[in-house]
This record gives C-alpha cells, structure tokens and sequence, in this order.
C-alpha cells in the first residue's frame, strides 16, 4: 500500500484494497426516484395551468366573435328595431361609447398616478417604519373595497362636495371649453374620473411601492456618499430602477378604469357625444357602464349589439396590455444597457 501511493498511484482506496466501491442503498434512490416523479408532476401542472388561460382566452374571444356578428354585419334598417341605437349604423353608435371609455380612464390615470407614485415614495423612504406598515395595510385594504361602495361614496358624498368647487372652476374658467356650462349636479365625466382614480390609487400605489423597496441598497448609499440629497437619491437612483415597475402599475389600473362598471353607471349621467366639456352632464358614456345599464332590458339583437362593444373593449384591454408590456420590456432593455 505505502509503495503504490509512493509511486503516485490514484486509484480509490476500495480498488487498492480488493474492495468493492460503495453501492448507493435503497432509501437514497426511492428520495431521488419519488423527487423526480413530483417534477414531473409540478411541471405537468404548470403546463397545465399556462394552457388553460390561453384556452379560456380564445374561448372567450370567440364567444364574442360569434355572438357579436349579427350586431356587426347588420344593416341600418335591422339595427333600427332597436331602440337606443335610433336607427344608425352600429360604428356610430360605437364610437362614442370608445371616446367616453378612453376619456374617463385616461382622466383617471392623469389624477391617480401622482398621487401614488408621491404616496408610495413617502411609504418606501420616507415615513417611519410603524406608519409606513399602517399605511401600507391601509393602501392593500382600499384596493379590496367593492366598486359598488365607491359608486355610492361617490353619489352620496363626493357629488355634494365637489358642487360648489366645479361651480368655481366654471365661472373662473370657463372661458376654456374644457370647464365651460357646468350644470348641477355634478354627474359629469370629471366626477366619475375622480371616483375611478381613488379606485385606481390602491392598485397603482401598491405595485409601486413593491417596486421602489427593491431599488438596490448600494445605489441609494453611493448617492448619498457622493452627496445627494434625500430628494436627489430618490430623483437618481429610485425612480429610474423602478421606472418600468410604475409604467406596469399604471396599466394595471387603466386595465382596471377601462372595464369598471358600478362605480360610473352610479355617478354619470350618461350621453352619447364626442364632447370634451369636463363639467357638463349628459356628454359622455363608458362601454362597460352602458352593457350594465342597458342589458336588463335587451333582447334578440339588441343583445347581439351589446355584446359587441364588450368585444370593443375586450379589444382595447388587449391592446393596452400589450403595449404595457413592450414599454415595459424596452424600459428594462434599456435599464440592462446602461
């Protein structure tokens, strides 16, 4: 033995000694045998679970295909026979419920997105720990409130208070057609973008937030050794890293402004125009608002004709999606690069 190790021989100790090596025993290969089958299975799930959103998402697109094709390949005369389409075609009647859609959700990003990113900056770096876990468990509360409460929040409290101050804003400038004819009540498309931005405020807030306590610890200590301000770090090195996690958050609550129904059949007083007059009722609708309104009492085509505006919407939900998603994308490419 000490002579064949002298000469540099390597083989194992086993070998050397006549010895057999070591045979793995029956325990160690039922763990790998049974870890290796719950793989299997865990993958097999989560196929699973990937096909079925895409089969519940063509299922539901084609839902909509077939029942809203009567609706959209119907004549003039056809669509006359029901009575709040008032006998033209059915891209007229469509193209005002799109301009009122996109104008309420898109009022209420402009309000709601501020606001959150200010409102997640202070709990991330700002306030102290205790009132920023209270107020974090706050923000995650609110998103859970039905859309019903807000609706009647909205009608019963937020309506009489903003009376006497969009009455203000008419008379002092109302010389810009923006704020130009206010009628009380204030059921108008501002006083529903109001009620969904506090709606969409939680949602936004919250993946903001996640996104901010992730910046990299040593990119807000280089800041500040070089310098910088609580303000500058924030400006420098917080909003950058969570440029594209806020761009997210804010598609998920226009995702969320886009389809809300209750909370805007509850506060607006609905019309069918291309108006941009914020203060003056009766100018625009939603899709979702006006599917909720109307389907009670619609039947044969009627039906077919509510349908496909949900398929417009469904479309436009869509779109925005994907164009969430490729903001997103090139954000984080370029955030990569640099």
């Amino acid at each position: 033995m000490l002579t064949r190790r002298a000469a540099g021989d390597l083989r194992p100790a086993a070998e050397l000694t006549g010895g057999s090596s070591p045979q793995p025993t029956r325990s160690t290969s039922r763990r790998s045998s049974s870890g290796s089958l719950a793989g299997r299975v865990f993958e097999g799930l989560s196929r699973g679970a990937g096909i079925l959103i895409l089969v519940v998402l063509a299922a539901v697109a084609i839902f909509l295909i077939v029942e809203a094709w009567p609706a959209l390949t119907a004549t003039r005369e056809q669509l006359s026979a029901v009575s709040w389409i008032k006998g033209q075609s059915f891209w007229s009647y469509l193209g005002p419920l799109i301009f009122g859609t996109l104008m309420a959700s898109i009022l209420a990003l402009l309000i709601a997105v501020p606001v959150s990113i200010g409102v997640a900056l202070f709990i991330s770096h700002y306030a102290p720990r205790r009132l920023a876990q209270g107020l974090g468990y706050l923000i995650d509360l609110l998103a859970a409130i039905p859309s019903v409460v807000y609706g009647l929040w909205g009608a019963l409290v937020l309506l009489p208070v903003l009376d006497p101050f969009m009455s203000w804003l008419s008379s002092t400038l109302g010389f810009i057609p923006l704020f130009a004819d206010y009628q009380a009540p204030a059921r108008n498309i501002l006083s529903a973008s109001i009620v969904l931005a506090v709606m969409i405020l939680p949602i936004i807030t919250a993946v903001s937030r996640e996104v901010f306590l992730q910046t990299p610890r040593l990119h807000e200590e280089a800041a500040m050794a070089l310098g910088a301000t609580r303000w500058e770090v924030v400006r420098m090195a917080v909003l950058p890293f969570g440029r594209s996690g806020v761009v997210s958050a804010a598609m998920l609550g226009l995702g969320r402004a886009l389809g809300e129904t209750m909370a805007v059949l509850m506060v607006l007083s609905p019309g069918f125009l291309y108006s941009f007059f914020l203060l003056k009722p009766g100018q625009q609708q939603t899709i979702a608002a006006n599917i909720a309104s109307k389907f009670p009492e619609a039947s044969g085509l009627a039906v077919n004709a509510l349908v496909a505006t949900g398929l417009a919407l469904f479309v436009i939900t869509f779109a925005v999606n994907m164009v969430a998603r490729w903001i997103t994308s090139r954000n984080n490419g370029s955030a990569g690069s640099d």
